[in-house]
Formats: structure tokens, C-alpha cells, sequence
């Protein structure tokens, strides 16, 4: 299934892996903030959200090491991109 059936189907859960600052600058609505270099010490917390996760960042960068390293722990994930992306497929999933 692609990212875009994802987030319009509502079946995880979107995952925003830049600094506190940048998320309050804007996101997803309904997403969740996990700063990339939080991670790894809150791995079991994230194995507890609702899967398949759709990570995002500012340009893809950022999730998609949290991509590599969320699937060596078994989760399912998927690399969004940029936040602006997955905002724009949320939006016309309406």
C-alpha cells in the first residue's frame, strides 16, 4: 500500500521527527512529535503507537534515518518526506 492510501485511509500514525521548534512552527494535524535525536530512547513508546507510521520531516532527510532505524526494530514505516507532502495528502483525504 502506498503513503498516500495510508494517510487518506487514517491507518497509522504520522510521526514529525524535527526539533520541538520547527513542529510548533507548523505540521500535520494529528500528528505526533518525535525529534530525531529522541528516538532511539523512546523506541518503546513508539512500538506502542498505531501502525504503519508515515515519518515526516522538512525535506525527507531527517525521517528517513528514522526510517532506517525504526526497521531494524521491526516497525513498520514508511519514509513520508516532507511534512508539507503528507499535509497536502491529508488535506484531500477529506
Amino acid at each position: 500500500m502506498d503513503i498516500e492510501k495510508i494517510i487518506a485511509a487514517n491507518l497509522g500514525t504520522i510521526v514529525d521527527v524535527r526539533t520541538y521548534g520547527e513542529f510548533q512552527g507548523g505540521n500535520v494535524v494529528g500528528s505526533i512529535n518525535i525529534p530525531l535525536n529522541e528516538i532511539p530512547e523512546r523506541i518503546e513508546e513508539i512500538k506502542r503507537l498505531k501502525a504503519p507510521l508515515i515519518l515526516c520531516c522538512a525535506s525527507g532527510g531527517r525521517s528517513g534515518q528514522a526510517h532506517h532505524f525504526l526497521s531494524q526494530y521491526g516497525i513498520e514505516c514508511y519514509n513520508g518526506g516532507s511534512w508539507l507532502n503528507v499535509n497536502y495528502y491529508k488535506s484531500i483525504s477529506k
